[in-house]
């Protein structure tokens, strides 16, 4: 049974923008995933190792964030790489990464990427 398995709202402090600023003072970031599995097994015999573990997953996606980028774009595709790469029963994955107040010269609330794998 093909699924998608959406782990939504990860909330983020982080340091990411092309000013200097952002750099030091950061802002807040949402991190939304969906991953398309087959989680049949699992759905059957009620195991955890039969499908993927959103405990790992939230796990990349700080360790990712984390790492500082000028672009969101680079860390949408870093965070949906890493996780195609380092869990075996994605298929696909889709990361949509939304910075909350952007330093822009207007009245913008956010800003969202989607990058997939």
């Amino acid at each position: 049974m093909s699924g998608i398995i959406s782990i939504n709202n990860i909330r983020v402090y982080a340091f990411h923008g092309c000013l200097p600023q952002e750099a030091i003072i950061g802002g807040n970031y949402i991190v939304d995933v969906k991953i398309n599995t087959d989680y049949a097994e699992a759905a059957i015999k009620d195991e955890l190792s039969m499908t993927v573990d959103y405990c790992l997953v939230y796990d990349i996606v700080i360790r990712e964030m984390k790492i500082r980028s000028k672009l969101i774009e680079h860390v949408a595709q870093r965070i949906a790489t890493a996780l195609k790469r380092e869990i075996m029963r994605i298929d696909k994955v889709n990361i949509t990464l939304t910075k909350i107040a952007p330093p822009v010269n207007g009245d913008i609330g956010s800003v969202s990427v989607i990058a997939e794998a």
